[in-house]
Formats: C-alpha cells, sequence, structure tokens
C-alpha cells in the first residue's frame, strides 16, 4: 500500500492572549526561509493561502505562515462571544498579528495581507514599520464606501453563508479557473454568523487611514501594493490613490485578476508575486 501523499502545510493550535482575552488560534505554514506572514480577507480564512503553501519555489525560500483570526475558520471566538455582537477593530487587528509575530518569535516578517488585510498594513507600516521587512497589501486602500447594505449579511430571514458567498462572487475575476472560484465562495458560505458583516466594521468605517498616509515610512520598511483590475472593492483606481500618496509605495495592477488573487488563480497570482517576493529577498 502506497504511503499517503500529504500536502506540504501543517495546523497547530496556538493559545494566544491578545488585550486580555483568550483566543485558540488555527495557524498553517509550509516551508523554510524567510517569514511570510499571509492575513486573510473579511469574512474567510487562511486556507485561501493553500497555493502558495503548496508551491516548492516559493516555500524553499519563504516560511509562509497563515493563521485564521478569532471568529474565523478553525479558529474559536473567546470564551463570552455570545453575549455581544462581533466588530474588528484596528486596534484589536494589529494587537492580534504582533501578538502572534511573537509568540513564534518571528525576527522581521514579511507580511502581505489581502482586503481587510491589505488595510491592516497599512496599520502596521504606521505603528511597527521596523518589525517587518517589508509589506505587502494586496487590494489595498485607504478607505472603502459600503456599496450594498451591510445588514444583509445578517438577519435571520436571510441564509448568511449563502448571501456572503453571492456577495464576494462578483469581486472574483471572470477568466478565474473554475474549482478555484467555486473554493474561494465556498469559505465565505461556511463563516460564522455575522462574521463578514463584523469585519466590514472596520473595512468601511474604523480602519480608515486617509489622514494618515504621509506618515508612512517606506524607507523603515517597503511597501508593495498589488491590486486586481476586476476588483471593485479596492479598485486599481483606489490602489493608485494610495499608491500617489505614499511616497516610496511599489503599485502592480495584475491582470485578469480581482479581489481573491491568492485563492481566485493561484498560478497567476505568483507571476505578480515572485518578483516582488525576489526583490525583498536579495535587498540589503
Amino acid at each position: 500500500m502506497a504511503a499517503p501523499q500529504f500536502e506540504a502545510a501543517v495546523g497547530r493550535y496556538l493559545p494566544l492572549e491578545v488585550d486580555g482575552r483568550h483566543y485558540r488560534l488555527y495557524v498553517e505554514e509550509a516551508g523554510r526561509g524567510i517569514p511570510l506572514l499571509c492575513l486573510h480577507t473579511a469574512g474567510s480564512d487562511g486556507r485561501q493561502f493553500r497555493g502558495l503553501m503548496n508551491d516548492e519555489a516559493l516555500t524553499s525560500e519563504f516560511r509562509v505562515i497563515a493563521f485564521d483570526l478569532p471568529w474565523h475558520g478553525k479558529s474559536s471566538p473567546p470564551a463570552g462571544w455570545q453575549q455581544g455582537e462581533y466588530r474588528l477593530t484596528s486596534r484589536a487587528y494589529v494587537d492580534t498579528v504582533m501578538a502572534l509575530v511573537d509568540a513564534l518569535g518571528l525576527e522581521r516578517p514579511v507580511c502581505m495581507g489581502c482586503s481587510i488585510g491589505g488595510r491592516i498594513v497599512l496599520h502596521l507600516a504606521l505603528e511597527h514599520a521596523r518589525r517587518f521587512r517589508a509589506l505587502i497589501g494586496l487590494e489595498s486602500a485607504a478607505h472603502a464606501e459600503p456599496y450594498y447594505d451591510l445588514d444583509w449579511l445578517h438577519r435571520p430571514d436571510v441564509h448568511g453563508g449563502e448571501i456572503c458567498g453571492a456577495m464576494i462572487s462578483g469581486l472574483i475575476a471572470p477568466s478565474a479557473p473554475p474549482g478555484e472560484r467555486w473554493e474561494t465562495i465556498w469559505h465565505y458560505m461556511q463563516g460564522g454568523p455575522g462574521v463578514f458583516k463584523g469585519d466590514l466594521h472596520f473595512y468601511t468605517q474604523d480602519g480608515d487611514v486617509r489622514g494618515r498616509l504621509s506618515a508612512i515610512d517606506t524607507k523603515a520598511c517597503p511597501l508593495y501594493l498589488l491590486t486586481g483590475e476586476y476588483d471593485y472593492s479596492c479598485s486599481p483606481a483606489d490602489s493608485r490613490e494610495l499608491a500617489a500618496r505614499i511616497e516610496g509605495a511599489k503599485l502592480t495592477v495584475m491582470e485578469n485578476l480581482g479581489h481573491f488573487p491568492m485563492s481566485e488563480n493561484p498560478a497567476l497570482f505568483l507571476r505578480y508575486l515572485r518578483p516582488v517576493l525576489e526583490q525583498i529577498r536579495t535587498a540589503r
């Protein structure tokens, strides 16, 4: 009988205290070398980075790490979660990322986040630039106005998972392979009640950094921006405006990709990501 052929990623649970609250975070990683900490989109989880973890060329030089935020994927909400409404804030998000960096003993990792993750890397650039080798914002904008009624995402008369999947389906590029497209949608259909809506509190309200962009110092920490041409949540125009307001930020608009590049079409996304990582790897 042949031995089972497992994928490279290894997952474990990490007890973590953040701002006096106890969490149980699920963390996956693959590879060795420079730590590459990956932050998932609103309402989803670390499975979005499966394609990166299975790329041997990438994992031969980078230790790819992805974790599920509390309430997301395999991570649990804190005890007593049922007594209130989940709302992600910039303070809680930054503190969770930094607590994980400290717990794993990551020395100047690269941090790459998408959507809400692309927003929080701007906060990390403002508050903790020298703790990172580089920051990569996927689908990154300083602010986003709600373009639909968020109450639809958590109503007793609407199937939460199906409406979340429907809302994000149009953000995927039309050329995305069907398997990757529907897996990306499935991650959203599995989200916990009200989690996507709670993340969008950060994305549309609490996480606005438009008034602070001039304080980002790309000499202290390089900032790379990669945005899919089919993304209307964070459009190329949004990212161009962002890059224009941050001296030294480097922007690439990715053709035939949407809001979820790493999961909707991993092979195509890696063509854009590899040159960025090579610049980071070889930088002094």
